[in-house]
């Protein structure tokens, strides 16, 4: 398939068989998950959260991929995840106990001042940052080789060391060059992760290269890259009064940018996936991307609405006749209670933040790719022999402990 029939193909599809499909037998991907029960029992598990000090999060995680897992049907069969929660605990404690030393390292650090204390955060974040590639193949190999479908076990070969490597390396070019090289770092670490992908005993190979990319890309760093230079012309002319209102602009036309920059790398990236004659093609579209950002960030609007009234009446009774800020005087002057304020209002904030983004943004993206999905010539996979799983636990730990966990 060439390159002009790709981009024909990525054009005309959307939630319906794209052109060029019609030859082979494609079965559609679809994600059946209600988002109502979805949102219902992650509450109840972020309540959990809270008397357990977060231990409850690990049966939170296997609650979602179960979830996702179970309803996202390919060819009338579901995906199956067998990855259980004191899985992750038991891998969670061994990555806590392999980088306790980078934290202490950390602490001692930041007791020095001067060039000693800057090359020293220099190289511990460096390693760190190095931990991240490392943690994140490691935490993909732990969830393929936990996925099934109709019986068949995924996994993940290759070496984790190589990939955090090649990715670190991709970074450092990455900022040298403003973000330019990007495309090719992007491929080339799809390209490693595919490549190393294997469903049953058949393995998994990836077609695109940085050109496939390379377009939306530029294009999305061009809008930004110009918004950004005419903000810095406005303040050197010194016309503030329009200064004031560019970087509003900025973020609005930035976020436009990363939302097509993001449904355009998915789109093209997911359809250079190969398993022998098998294929997925793959169409997300951009307006339906951003729409999700919207409705997460109106409900959020409406949320911290609510809690400036909420807290206005609070503060209100607290001051009696005297009014809010009477209120507030009385809250500060009593410990307990300024503490219990600040705790409670940090936990209420990272907490309904979280909730929202992973029942909002989450869980539409998940929709959005398996529903624009398609596994073309579907019957070839027919003959795939299934394999042994995988039953190391450390490589999701080390994603927990940096934070770098997906899904």
């Amino acid at each position: 398939m060439t390159m002009q029939s790709s981009r024909r193909e990525w054009r005309c599809g959307g939630g319906k068989m794209a052109a060029g499909l019609n030859d082979s037998a494609a079965a559609p991907v679809t994600f059946t998950g209600p988002r109502d029960e979805f949102f219902g029992r992650l509450f109840g598990g972020y309540l959990l959260m809270l008397p357990t000090l977060g231990v409850y999060r690990f049966w939170v995680t296997t609650f979602k991929r179960r979830f996702y897992w179970s309803h996202t049907v390919i060819d009338g069969d579901p995906l199956e995840y067998t990855g259980t929660a004191r899985q992750l605990l038991v891998g969670f404690l061994l990555a806590i106990a392999f980088f306790l030393p980078a934290y202490i390292a950390l602490f001692v650090l930041s007791l020095f001042a001067g060039v000693i204390g800057a090359i020293g955060y220099v190289v511990v974040l460096g390693c760190l940052w190095f931990f991240v590639g490392y943690a994140q193949y490691r935490g993909r190999d732990f969830r393929l080789s936990r996925t099934l479908w109709r019986g068949i076990r995924f996994d993940q070969k290759g070496s984790a060391v190589a990939y955090a490597t090649r990715r670190f390396l991709w970074s450092l070019l990455v900022v040298v060059t403003l973000g330019l090289a990007y495309p090719f770092m992007s491929a080339s670490l799809w390209r490693y992760r595919y490549a190393n992908t294997w469903f049953g005993d058949r393995q998994v190979s990836f077609e695109g290269t940085w050109r496939t990319i390379a377009g939306p890309f530029y294009r999305a760093y061009a809008v930004v890259a110009v918004s950004v230079g005419l903000v810095v012309g406005l303040g050197v002319t010194g016309n503030l009064r329009v200064f004031a209102l560019a970087p509003v602009a900025v973020i609005v036309l930035g976020g436009l940018a990363l939302v097509y920059w993001r449904s355009r790398e998915a789109t093209r990236m997911f359809s250079a996936i190969r398993l022998g004659p098998a294929r997925v093609e793959t169409t997300i579209k951009a307006r339906s991307l951003f729409g999700q950002h919207l409705a997460f960030g109106l409900v959020w609007l409406l949320l911290v609405i609510v809690a400036w009234f909420a807290g206005s009446a609070i503060l209100a009774v607290a001051g009696g006749a005297e009014g809010t800020l009477a209120g507030i005087r009385s809250i500060s002057t009593n410990g307990w209670a300024s503490a219990a304020l600040v705790v409670g209002g940090y936990v209420l904030t990272v907490g309904a933040f979280s909730l929202l983004s992973e029942t909002i943004l989450d869980f539409g993206w998940w929709k959005l790719v398996a529903g624009g999905s398609w596994i073309v010539n579907v019957e070839s996979l027919g003959d795939v022999r299934a394999i042994d799983e995988d039953r190391s636990t450390l490589g999701e730990g080390f994603a927990d402990a940096l934070n770098v966990g997906a899904f």
